[in-house]
């Protein structure tokens, strides 16, 4: 058969579809069929929270070829208007916007929604976009409380929908083989893994009350949480470091590595949770620690620690972030990027892998990408073909939870005794009240 032949068959073919669809379904322009007949090639995606993370996010997705991108969500016009033009310059093909995710979420032809808000709409939103018949790529915390956690573990399963957290790691091909290499005993059995983040972020200074700019829509920003005035320290990064809207260093970076470590030592929920820190550097409205330091013991005899340093950025192992196994016969040390190398015991070298991928730990926006996208095409593979998830919503709210527990002792009696068979506190009315946060009326999720 010819090129040409093939090509009006092709052409044919679409034209019959549009035809026999337009009897159907009245009113569909030619591109929405063509997105119709192109779905079971393409996944539909739509991305909520495009300023920082969730534009480079739309690039990723919008780089993959078997993925199109159908929605940008943001209340800030500005970003939503932009991401659609870098969306556009990539896919050849201008995504749609809409500043209220839940207009996209009534699109039956939408199939993922992409979840790179600020923290107190990560569940929400996931659930919501459950509810309504989309897979979820959520980025970590994948909770603000424990509360939220379990019940987007519940939607996930009531709705039957793959939700994956954005824990990328858990897809780097060097970093899956350190785990592999601790887990078979290289270093003898892993007793103490300890993780840390450090960076020198500045003050955020006092806010002053002010006009919301227009191009703002603060109250669907806001959404589940209670409402505060607008300030002019908030936006667009400085939410991490209050409580209302963020959860510290710990669920902005410190879940990358706690998420290692109870991979790596095969732990779920520990017996209790110790944690100390506070805000050292300076006086302002940060509200979270700039210095934490969280341990947590497990039942089989192991600990794990993590220590975030927001204001210093003094490197550990000359890394800015990563993870150290200890073991009876040695230690595996895993840092920014994606490689590891093993000690013994008297600290000799024995192995080192390296990746020449390009992994800068202290960017906020992007600090991965070629890497990520393998997590992207994990979480695509589930959807298409039913395979495990590297991080699956089970796997983020096990590794979001200990964070969790983290800022909770550290706000309350210092230490928790946990049970360790689903991760609740035990015998602290204090800190039991924590496990949930209260929401604007009417914003309550629900499964």
């Amino acid at each position: 058969m010819t090129n040409s032949r093939r090509s009006f068959l092709k052409k044919s073919m679409t034209a019959s579809a549009a035809v026999s669809l337009g009897g159907i379904l009245p009113g569909f322009s030619a591109k929405s069929y063509a997105r119709i007949i192109g779905a079971n090639e393409k996944i539909q995606v739509g991305i909520m929270g495009v300023h920082a993370r969730g534009l480079a996010l739309a690039q990723n997705f919008a780089s993959q070829s078997n993925c199109e991108v159908m929605y940008v969500c943001d209340v800030d016009s500005q970003s939503m208007d932009k991401c659609i033009d870098t969306v556009k310059k990539i896919q050849h093909s201008a995504p749609k916007g809409t500043s209220d995710f839940r207009k996209a979420l009534e699109d039956k032809v939408l199939d993922v929604m992409v979840i790179a808000t600020p923290d107190h709409w990560h569940a929400p939103a996931a659930i919501l976009s459950c509810k309504a018949g989309k897979h979820v790529y959520v980025e970590k915390p994948c909770s603000h409380n424990p509360h939220e956690g379990e019940l987007l573990v519940a939607a996930a399963k009531k709705y039957n929908r793959k939700v994956q957290m954005g824990s990328q790691r858990r897809s780097w091909p060097h970093l899956i083989a350190a785990i592999r290499e601790v887990k078979e005993g290289v270093i003898g059995r892993a007793y103490y893994g300890k993780g840390w983040y450090a960076n020198n972020r500045p003050g955020i200074g006092t806010g002053k009350k002010t006009a919301i700019p227009s191009w703002l829509n603060y109250d669907l920003w806001q959404g589940p949480a209670p409402r505060e005035a607008y300030r002019d320290n908030i936006l667009h990064y400085n939410w991490h470091w209050f409580w209302n809207w963020g959860t510290g260093e710990g669920g902005n970076n410190g879940v990358h590595t706690i998420d290692l470590l109870r991979w790596g030592m095969g732990v779920e929920f520990p017996t209790s949770v110790t944690s100390s820190g506070g805000r050292y550097r300076y006086k302002d409205d940060w509200e979270t620690p700039d210095t934490q330091v969280v341990t947590w013991t497990f039942g089989n005899n192991t600990l794990i620690e993590w220590e975030g340093r927001s204001c210093n950025s003094h490197n550990v192992e000359n890394s800015s972030v990563g993870v150290i196994f200890y073991g009876d016969n040695g230690s595996l040390v895993i840092g920014s990027g994606n490689g590891y190398k093993i000690y013994d015991l008297k600290n000799n070298l024995l192995k080192e892998v390296k990746d020449e991928a390009p992994v800068d730990a202290r960017n906020t926006i992007n600090p991965s990408q070629a890497l990520d996208a393998l997590h992207i095409q994990n979480f695509f593979d589930g959807i298409k073909k039913g395979a495990p998830l590297n991080a699956d919503i089970e796997i983020g709210h096990k590794s979001t939870l200990l964070n969790q527990l983290g800022n909770i002792a550290l706000r309350t009696s210092g230490t928790l005794k946990i049970d360790d068979t689903n991760g609740h506190i035990i015998g602290n009315k204090e800190a039991g009240a924590m496990w949930k946060r209260e929401y604007a009326p009417g914003w309550e999720p629900t499964i």
